[in-house]
């Protein structure tokens, strides 16, 4: 693996980040218009494609665009919001809508644009600076508007416990488009300012699902903090309801916060993990009683996951397959003689002599590995550092093979993953072999949701920040053409639900 420069070594965290947590064309003057991109194959099992054990590099670039595909018409619904983070078509026919750095839930009219505040939490969440955490991820309540008494709204936050950053899950009960009630589900949750996750659904089963990321643990400015990904609670930590070990994980939750019965045993220990060893699964949902995810990778290897109960998914030991390509376990936390005397290199193959390191290998115990990495599997050797398309060591992050997955929605057959980085919409296969990339414009895709009627497809981008996207060919840029935006554009479902 080639080393990165000293100048990219140093670059701020918050710059960096935003290579974890875009392609396309323009857009002005509150409308724009986007192409739909060629099929392209992501199978494990073709060749050009993530293939375990393969010493071909697979990292598909973007897909060319075909002269043929008709252009695609996206409309601004609605802008001037606080980095949605959420967002769901109510049985209302209304957009609800949680606002990360903006503290609030919003609804908003499909048709006119028009924004009612649902709850407005200021001075109560917490949003730091261009960070991860604020008002995150959301639920309805499967009997949501039906007038049964079950009118809840299930929501994430961040907010401040003496001088450390927690987050906490809890429920809202909805009357004429507002919500108030608070009751808390489970509290005292990690919380940090990078790598929340914190997406939120409620399962068949009638148990609160929970994706909660690694908090950035032996990662940029955070590189000093052991990762917990591995890491399991113990039945002392949880009879004291110490969650301090939820990093990494998908939890499994009663309604009222306690720990469902038939959870599984974990090292002998029943706690809310369902599942653990994840970096920042940013995308969850559920197509009928299976659970999948979208995982932002480090500098390679997104990962599109099928959750298994009491499933380890290998990080930070291992990312994407088990491999021993461009992955390396860099144990920063660990390094001889304090991790304070030594400097952070993000390139996982270059840390000085003092960090342990292993190969992804050496990892034995038994782990799920992806459906997918959507072509950002890479060789050894690929070049991190500056290219012609990315030629300032600032913002050479901008090129590494990672397409930054913002969230999971499935409808009926379609499994969509935005893009923060690309600025697309990845339409899946359920198996992943297979993806499209549709509606590129230059802007950070968060999430999306879809009409009753499955002809519109609603997209949420983020608002304007030290965050940069894939621009005209590539370059990076932080111009966004629609910050803190819903967009409109036409969809059909393959499968009406």
């Amino acid at each position: 693996m080639r080393k990165l420069p000293a100048a990219l070594a140093l670059i701020p965290a918050a710059a960096l980040v935003a290579s974890c947590s875009g392609n396309g064309g323009t857009a002005s003057g509150g409308s724009t218009a986007a192409q739909q991109a060629a099929l392209v194959t992501a199978d494990p099992t073709q060749p050009g494609s993530p293939q375990p054990g393969s010493t071909q590099s697979s990292y598909a670039q973007t897909p060319t665009q075909s002269a043929q595909t008709p252009k695609t018409p996206v409309k601004v619904v609605a802008d001037g919001l606080g980095d949605p983070y959420e967002i769901t078509y109510g049985p209302d026919g209304q957009l609800w809508v949680s606002e990360k750095s903006g503290l609030k839930v919003t609804r908003v009219d499909p048709q006119s644009g028009a924004k009612t505040t649902a709850l407005d939490l200021t001075g109560k969440a917490y949003h730091s600076q261009d960070g991860q955490d604020g008002v995150l991820g959301f639920a309805l309540h499967p009997d949501f508007g039906k007038n049964q008494g079950s009118d809840y709204l299930y929501l994430a936050y961040t907010y401040k416990n003496g001088d450390e950053s927690a987050t906490k899950i809890v429920r809202y009960t909805a009357q004429d488009g507002r919500l108030s009630d608070e009751q808390p589900v489970l509290t005292g949750l990690p919380g940090h300012n990078q790598h929340q996750s914190a997406r939120l659904r409620y399962g068949n089963d009638g148990k609160l699902y929970y994706s909660i990321g690694d908090q950035g643990h032996n990662y940029l400015a955070d590189y000093c903090l052991p990762n917990h990904a591995q890491d399991l609670p113990t039945a002392a930590q949880v009879s004291a309801s110490d969650w301090s070990l939820y990093q990494g994980k998908v939890l499994r939750i009663d309604p009222d916060g306690s720990v469902p019965e038939d959870n599984p045993e974990l090292n002998g220990v029943r706690s809310h993990v369902y599942a653990y060893g994840m970096r920042n699964p940013d995308g969850m949902d559920f197509a009928g009683d299976t659970l999948y995810t979208a995982e932002n990778g480090p500098l390679t290897d997104d990962e599109y996951n099928r959750i298994e109960q009491g499933g380890n998914y290998g990080w930070p030991d291992v990312a994407g397959w088990k491999d021993d390509k461009a992955y390396v376990y860099s144990d920063w936390a660990q390094a001889s003689g304090g991790c304070q005397n030594v400097t952070y290199n993000p390139d996982p193959a270059s840390p000085p002599a003092q960090v342990p390191t292993t190969q992804e290998n050496a990892f034995t115990q038994e782990m799920v590995p992806p459906l997918s990495t959507y072509g950002t599997t890479v060789d050894s050797g690929h070049n991190f550092g500056p290219t012609q398309v990315c030629p300032d060591p600032a913002s050479a992050y901008m090129c590494w093979p990672t397409m930054a997955p913002g969230s999971l929605k499935v409808f009926g057959d379609d499994i969509l993953v935005t893009s923060m980085k690309n600025g697309t919409v990845f339409k899946l296969s359920k198996d992943g072999k297979s993806y499209q990339e549709l509606y590129p414009t230059v802007n950070r895709y968060r999430d999306v949701t879809l009409s009753a009627d499955g002809k519109t497809l609603y997209i949420a981008t983020d608002s304007e920040g030290q965050h940069m996207v894939r621009g005209e060919g590539g370059t990076p840029t932080t111009h966004l053409a629609n910050p803190g935006a819903i967009l409109a554009v036409p969809y059909e479902q393959a499968t009406k639900q």
